[in-house]
């Protein structure tokens, strides 16, 4: 019997479950896809059921081995959407949602410790700013708000912990996902004292850290469509996981993903967080960290178009496209939900700027997307203040099924954007680190690196006269983030008030 030659990556995100087999070459063999549903119960909350993502994550495997043979799949391993937080019993089972990146009832939590003396040192050691994403701001939340479910839980993980627990029977936590919890100091892969207590929890109750290319059991699973005792490997964040899954792990390259979220990322070879606190740092694997920013509104705000506007999101691109770089002088802050990096807002909202009568769904829509890439645009540029040199990128999500969406990117970044032949950066990333793992690639960070960097591009782009035009918005973009603060904050106010006399006046009619 041949040697297997297959990792199987898993990619548990936030609006879908992707599983891919790789070979060593980055060429699929077979893939699957099961979507996940996000719930809003109440003003903030964004949280989805444990137990559907679970069921998400076997329709995946299944799909994506059902025209392979089982023989030759040497390894299973995983990357999730990170700073996602879920209470357990002592039996492993969830006893509430996962709580999830976009949840935002953390906020006053947030602005509190954002407030204190030592909020910079905090965010500097464990990578992750102190924002209401951070599983850390939601724990603290937790206790004061839900104190009977802070104190039921016997521990405390995100959805890949409990995967890997019920898959394999492994109660450990990666540095990489750990690394987004804002728990986990980065540089020594332990995890923070004054983090836990500021959560209120113990490191006892959220597993042993270990390495992304740790074994950290054996398939048990019999539902899956695999034979049980293949390896299975802890993996890593989504977020790391794309750049390596995409080949930006050399100086200078950075990955940006565009899908519900975006981000922007570089990867380096020592942890470190920019004076100014406007970066995280997440951990990868062997050696490398990515930093960089993550942006709260990427694809989400084309959801929201097509919703408003009543019209398919195909119509909707066509329209922009005819509409010229500018968008007629109407500005969209595409902030519908808090916005993250490089401001990390713990409040704030959307607006459209210079709205006329003239313009309509096709300037609408550019202004978002233009938006979403100015945002990513200040990522870049807060990496570069902090001293990292960005001279290419490589991008990938599903933002790039759109031709404008990728122009736009690339004037607006002002760089050579490069477009992988892999579009499932995440997954490959994983199976990258599964290879590793079971010594289909030798040891060494370097291994890695040169593995990611044989994935070709589909396409490079190149600025082109737009991006004069986009240059001269930023700072634009910037002045009327500002101004905003103020006006939002006193809405937020406002909104609360009515909120209150009404519901005063409907308790006195009573």
């Amino acid at each position: 019997m041949s040697r297997p030659d297959l990792v199987l990556g898993v990619d548990v995100g936030t609006t879908a479950t992707k599983a891919v087999a790789f070979d060593a070459r980055g060429d699929q063999h077979g893939s699957g896809e099961a979507p996940h549903h996000l719930d809003e119960p109440e003003p903030g909350a964004a949280v989805q059921d444990p137990e559907a993502l679970y069921e998400a994550v076997g329709d995946a495997v299944r799909d994506a081995v059902a025209d392979v043979d089982p023989a030759r799949v040497a390894a299973v391993s995983f990357s999730s959407a990170m700073h996602g937080l879920l209470a357990l019993d002592a039996g492993g089972d969830p006893i509430g949602p996962l709580i999830t990146w976009a949840d935002s009832r953390a906020s006053d939590v947030a602005r509190e410790l954002r407030a204190r003396d030592g909020a910079l040192a905090l965010h500097r050691r464990t990578g992750t700013p102190v924002h209401p994403m951070s599983p850390m701001v939601k724990l603290a939340w937790l206790r004061r708000a839900r104190p009977s479910l802070h104190a039921a839980a016997h521990t405390w993980g995100g959805i890949k912990e409990l995967v890997l627990a019920r898959a394999a029977a492994a109660r450990v936590a990666d540095t990489s996902c750990g690394s987004g919890t804002g728990l986990l100091d980065v540089a020594t892969g332990t995890w923070d004292p004054e983090a836990l207590e500021i959560a209120g929890v113990t490191a006892a109750a959220l597993g042993d850290p270990v390495a992304p290319t740790t074994v950290v059991g054996h398939l048990r699973e019999r539902g899956w469509g695999l034979p049980t005792g293949v390896p299975v490997v802890a993996g890593g964040g989504d977020g790391p996981l794309a750049n390596l899954g995409v080949g930006a792990v050399r100086p200078g390259v950075a990955a940006c993903s565009i899908g519900t979220s975006g981000a922007l990322r570089v990867t380096v070879e020592r942890p470190a967080v920019d004076p100014r606190g406007r970066a995280f740092c997440y951990g990868l694997a062997d050696g490398r960290w990515v930093v960089g920013g993550a942006v709260t509104n990427g694809g989400l705000v084309l959801d929201w178009a097509r919703e408003t506007l009543g019209r398919p999101v195909e119509e909707l691109l066509a329209a922009a496209a005819d509409v010229p770089a500018g968008a007629d002088g109407l500005l969209a802050m595409p902030h519908l939900l808090p916005e993250r990096a490089p401001h990390w807002d713990v409040g704030g909202a959307g607006a459209l700027v210079g709205l006329h009568h003239r313009h309509g769904p096709g300037h609408v829509t550019r202004a978002l997307l233009e938006g979403v890439c100015l945002q990513l645009r200040l990522v870049l540029d807060s990496l570069r203040e902090a001293g990292l040199a960005v001279d290419e990128v490589r991008a990938t999500g599903g933002f790039a099924r759109s031709d404008l969406w990728r122009r736009l990117l690339t004037d607006t970044l002002d760089l050579p954007v490069g477009f992988p032949t892999v579009d499932q950066g995440s997954a490959f990333g994983a199976a990258l680190l599964g290879m590793q793992a079971v010594g289909l690639l030798p040891p060494g960070a370097d291994a890695l690196v040169d593995a990611a960097e044989r994935i070709p591009l589909e396409e490079t782009l190149r600025p082109g006269a737009d991006a004069a035009t986009y240059a001269a918005r930023l700072p634009v973009f910037e002045q009327v983030h500002d101004a905003l603060g103020d006006v939002t904050a006193a809405l937020g106010q406002s909104s609360a008030a009515s909120a209150t006399a009404s519901s005063s006046t409907r308790a006195s009619s009573r």
